[in-house]
């Protein structure tokens, strides 16, 4: 299947570079999506950071390459990107539990992580509840963060933004801003400005309806686009759980089989429904073409 096929040959392109700088920008090139949207989808899909599997198969290169030759430690800590030897001991114990040089010994244990291959696996136990929907422009304003995907830095990020919110008062005032009610939710979470850098933007945002918006907020306009909508329901409030398993359902069950792939369209929201009488839901919202 083409999905297989271009993460397999992204995971060749990191194997083939594991001694040279390796490109974000390129593999989401050869996946055929944004670098943000690789990397997440590299993340829900395996389970590792993609920063992480990088890490991890240099390090085990490095102990073979300890193991079998007379290289020294400071070569091959240049060879993978260490900028001392100091360093790449540091992370060698880490991930070993010895310093480099005792690779060489007879009978000493170290991990190895081998290469990643995809391929489908036979799920299908849980359906999954979706529909697709061509949504006319619409805008949505809110709290900016700025953070970035380098080491995954936005996924601790966006969790603490959401409870720095509700606990400094920024969250109640944005719910009054769009004229809800204490106890209902706001409307969306957005991820935009996608940058070859790394950076990002996520927003904490309302539907903008009729409101005279405050220059305090930032304000997006959301294109026409067609949408692929996933449905899940809330234990609670706020169930992260959930959504989670939801995302990493979409990338590693239902787009390798889907007639859909990833839009260009720089937007993925989550947007967020009912309050504490009604209970509470949730849609993923992800920007498709056809194949």
């Amino acid at each position: 299947m083409e999905w297989l096929d271009r993460m397999n040959d992204a995971v060749d392109y990191i194997e083939l570079n594991l001694a040279d700088k390796i490109s974000y920008d390129k593999l989401a090139q050869i996946a055929c999506c944004s670098t943000y949207h690789f990397q997440r989808m590299f993340s829900f899909i395996t389970g590792v950071p993609l920063s992480e599997y990088i890490r991890r198969r240099r390090l085990t290169v490095a102990a073979f390459e300890l193991q079998t030759s007379k290289i020294k430690v400071i070569d091959v800590a240049v060879k993978y990107g260490y900028e001392s030897s100091e360093a790449f001991s540091r992370a060698f114990k880490n991930l070993h539990g010895i310093m480099p040089m005792s690779a060489r010994d007879i009978g000493v244990s170290l991990k190895a992580f081998p290469k990643m291959t995809f391929s489908i696996s036979i799920k299908g136990v849980s359906e999954m509840n979706y529909r697709i929907e061509v949504k006319e422009p619409f805008e949505v304003f809110g709290l900016e963060l700025k953070t970035t995907v380098v080491n995954g830095k936005c996924y601790k990020d966006i969790p603490e933004f959401w409870s720095a919110c509700g606990q400094d008062g920024r969250g109640e005032a944005l719910l009054e801003a769009a004229g809800k009610k204490p106890g209902e939710l706001l409307d969306a979470g957005v991820t935009y400005a996608h940058n070859s850098n790394g950076d990002m933007s996520y927003m904490l945002g309302c539907i903008k309806r009729n409101q005279v918006v405050s220059p305090e907020y930032t304000t997006l306009t959301i294109p026409k686009q067609t949408w692929a909508i996933f449905q899940t329901e809330w234990k609670s409030e706020c169930d992260d759980e959930k959504l989670h398993e939801v995302w990493k359902r979409i990338y590693s069950e239902w787009f390798p089989v889907a007639s859909y792939e990833h839009a260009d369209c720089d937007f993925d929201m989550e947007m967020y429904f009912g309050n504490s009488q009604t209970g509470y839901s949730a849609e993923i919202w992800i920007p498709v073409a056809h194949k």
